[in-house]
């Protein structure tokens, strides 16, 4: 839960699952941030499980786990019921 309770972590979570899949570069440069913050966000929330990350040559690209959302998801319902 507090790996997603953050307005930034949301937008690149968003901004992920718009696109697909995404690298770093285009992350910051989007979001208009800077590139370190980009990663640390990032590795917040691939230590979270939030995203899964594919190499391909130089780049990593970051998809979104949906799995891990819906069980966020269904764990957020089930507290609020």
């Amino acid at each position: 839960m507090r790996a997603f309770n953050h307005k930034l972590r949301q937008q690149i979570l968003k901004l992920i699952d718009n696109q697909e899949k995404v690298t770093v570069t285009e992350i910051y440069v989007k979001l208009r941030i800077e590139q370190s913050v980009a990663s640390q966000h990032l590795a917040i929330l691939r230590k979270a499980d939030f995203v899964k990350t594919e190499r391909d040559g130089k780049f990593i690209y970051y998809t979104v786990n949906t799995q891990r959302m819906k069980d966020l998801n269904k764990f957020v319902g089930e507290l609020l019921s």
